[in-house]
């Protein structure tokens, strides 16, 4: 019975996931909406691809037999695409997304940050440490390796548990005497798993960034917004051992010789080009129910929004005109702004989409043909997620408030890192010399936190943050600390603020280094009394038991049944491509250069150019100033080879290519399979991609790769750079 229920079990899901997918000649593709697994291609889009204009096979984009484009795409650091460009390991991605590298790399001296830098041969290049780049080597469909192991009597926990060990045993299989890694990801919550096979090299190093007047032109005033002229772009190099493979870093590395490289088209786009991104997009939910898509639009993004709006305006006040604390605070304000940012135009995109009643419309249909449905019984699907996300909406306050208000208060958050220190401090098993060694390294890591840290800022942040916390999460979901010690403040939370800063070692390095010298089981009573510790450890520890109590559970129960969902809208859609939501992993998706319409009378063009720089540049702006020298270049229209036909500088370009975060810094390519751009943004009106994909409104923002080679070669006189790239003509 058991091998017969697996063999069905098997062949159900072949024939829902394979069978149907597979038979991509007689079903309906959606165009331009779409994330596509690269090992699919085959079977699924190329036909689509070609009759849209793409002149190569999927074997060009994906092949383990020999090169393709894959081996020259990289997710780069912890979220971002790079592409190589050249045979000697030269790496482009977005200025955004080395912001971090460029920011720590820099110093009052050597602003490489504000001045931009640039190497003019491979011996002025920076390492940048921390800083990684990760190859898929290959792709494998594992679904049938796993599932065919699970069955319908086990619990949910022996389910769990089963598939995490073959997940764990499929990994070191793959892995076993090579020098990769590997893991695995579910895909349609959980319907289907691939295995990934990777290659991370860790010697990177930086070559080239514009200035940030460049590389953030139009700063948060544009992001997300249409048109753009940013450029957006920063150029880093992957050094290897001498046999090629990946090695920590040394003098003896050498430049690493990719498996490809893209070659860089000049020819430019017009209106209607075929576009293939590819690269690592980060998260979709386009599968959701209309319970999720109303928790999104009228609970979690505006809670979130209402933080992130109070966090920036006090970093920004402090910023500018100051270039000592905009060192310390750029990347944190950008990371904060751009979310925030995103969530807006989402919830906009979303209301204006009517997306939750175009999903209430879907679940109408889904409900009759599940009252219908011979197989398994999904009658009570939608009704039992409907329960559960009106049971979950509750805890969306203290989620949202605790992570994006309460945690926001940087002391708090650093607090929070000494408690392994307190805890194995208090339970007396270290040697002297072993505690001594762990507290030094914790000097080290404090140096770092302060050389980063304004306490002016903080403590305003602490008053303004926890004032929010307090008013917006219910109070039966507070902790008793936190309500006494504010009511002893009489709830005046700059009182509390000006108080706990004067006392707490974490605002002060002097204080905190004394404490860590000849740290003791005495000192660690001592730190774990300290208030901004108390504090951090009485409302987390409630909010963790919250947690595990409360919101673990209805987010087990909510899988379980989006699990089931995903399976019965493919049951119920058999002529319908379903494409995987997106999970970090390598996708193509694909579209045309094409214009929108934003709303009533405002249509929009797909190309920027010189001409909206000079519109928008204004000298000394904080936002819109632009290098002297590039105002030279562009007011004599000296622009080289990089000018189209008319005599103009391309700057950007937006198409229909179904993109998200984790695309920034992706390669985007044409019919030929050369490298036309870095994608970096999307359309604010569009953002709501991440749930709901609209193809008259979504866009992706593309840097023309012209400006990019404009910047580099007229500007910054790089030409060593350009001399490394196969340009096509």
């Amino acid at each position: 019975m058991e091998y017969l229920y697996r063999t069905n079990h098997i062949l159900m899901l072949k024939r829902f996931l394979i069978g149907i997918l597979c038979a991509a000649s007689t079903l309906t593709v959606h165009a331009d909406e779409g994330m596509w697994l690269p090992i699919l291609l085959e079977q699924l889009n190329i036909e689509d691809m070609q009759a849209r204009g793409f002149k190569l096979s999927a074997e060009d984009i994906y092949s383990v037999n020999h090169s393709s484009m894959k081996d020259a795409v990289v997710l780069f650091g912890g979220g971002c695409t790079g592409e190589m460009i050249s045979a000697e390991g030269l790496l482009l991605t977005n200025h955004h997304c080395g912001f971090s590298s460029i920011n720590d790399l820099s110093s009052l001296e050597n602003n490489y940050l504000r001045d931009g830098f640039w190497a003019k041969n491979k011996a002025e290049e920076i390492p940048a440490p921390g800083l990684k780049v990760t190859f898929i080597i290959s792709m494998h469909d594992v679904t049938d390796s796993i599932l065919s192991y699970v069955n319908a009597q086990m619990d949910e926990a022996t389910r769990a548990a089963t598939i995490k060990q073959r997940i764990a045993n499929l990994e070191a299989s793959y892995k076993k005497g090579t020098h990769y890694e590997t893991f695995v990801r579910a895909f349609y919550y959980g319907n289907a798993y691939y295995l990934f096979v990777t290659e991370t090299f860790t010697d990177i190093r930086l070559v080239g960034a514009p200035p940030a007047s460049v590389g953030n032109f139009g700063g948060e005033t544009d992001n997300w917004v249409w048109p753009r002229h940013t450029g957006d772009f920063s150029i880093f190099r992957v050094y290897a051992g001498k046999d090629n493979k990946p090695a920590a870093y040394s003098s003896d590395n050498v430049p690493f010789k990719p498996r490809y490289h893209f070659p860089i088209s000049l020819k430019g786009v017009k209106e209607g080009d075929f576009t293939m991104v590819y690269g690592f997009p980060g998260r979709t939910q386009e599968y959701l129910t209309s319970y999720a898509v109303d928790l999104t639009i009228n609970s979690t993004n505006p809670n979130r929004i209402e933080c992130r709006d109070k966090r920036l305006a006090i970093m920004n006040a402090y910023m500018l005109g100051n270039d000592t604390v905009t060192l310390q605070y750029a990347s944190k304000a950008k990371g904060l702004a751009n979310a925030y940012k995103k969530w807006k135009g989402e919830k906009t995109g979303l209301e204006l989409n009517d997306a939750i009643g175009k999903k209430q419309a879907y679940e109408q249909l889904f409900q009759v043909w599940a009252n219908t449905h011979a197989g398994k019984d999904y009658r009570d699907l939608l009704p039992q997620l409907e329960t559960l996300y009106g049971r979950y909406k509750a805890y969306a306050e203290l989620i949202d408030y605790t992570s994006e208000a309460f945690f926001a208060v940087e002391a708090l958050d650093f607090a929070s890192d000494f408690e392994s220190l307190i805890s194995k401090a208090l339970a007396d098993t270290l040697s002297s010399e072993a505690l001594a060694q762990l507290a030094a390294q914790y000097k080290t890591n404090a140096a770092g936190f302060f050389s980063g840290y304004d306490k002016r800022i903080d403590r305003e942040m602490f008053a303004t943050m926890l004032e929010l916390y307090s008013s917006r999460v219910q109070p039966e979901l507070q902790s008793p600390y936190f309500k006494t010690t504010a009511a002893q403040y009489k709830n005046n939370f700059t009182a509390w603020a000006n108080a706990i800063f004067a006392k707490s070692v974490f605002t002060n390095p002097e204080k905190l280094d004394a404490m860590l010298t000849n740290f003791s089981v005495k000192k660690a009573k001592k730190m774990s009394a300290d208030p901004m510790y108390r504090l951090y450890s009485e409302v987390a520890a409630l909010y963790a038991a919250q947690i595990k109590q409360y919101v673990q559970p209805l987010q087990a129960e909510i899988n379980i049944l989006m699990r089931d969902y995903m399976r019965a809208q493919m049951l119920m859609e058999p002529d319908k491509l379903f494409y995987p939501d997106a999970n970090s992993t390598l996708r193509v998706t694909y579209g045309n250069v094409k214009g929108y319409t934003a709303k009533d009378a405002v249509q929009y063009y797909y190309m920027t150019t010189d001409a909206g720089l000079e519109q928008k540049y204004k000298a000394g702006d904080e936002e819109f100033d632009l290098p002297k020298k590039l105002v030279e270049l562009v007011e004599k229209n000296d622009f080289g080879p990089y000018a189209d036909a008319s005599g103009a500088l391309p700057v950007a370009f937006i198409a229909s290519n179904h993109t998200t975060g984790g695309n920034s810094g992706s390669p985007v390519i044409n019919a030929n399979g050369e490298l036309i751009g870095t994608n970096y943004d999307r359309v604010w009106e569009g953002t709501m991609s991440d749930i709901m994909y609209d193809v008259n409104r979504c866009r992706n923002i593309t840097l023309d790769i012209r400006y990019t080679l404009f910047i580099i070669d007229k500007y910054a006189g790089a030409t060593n750079l350009i001399k490394e790239l196969t340009l096509v003509q």
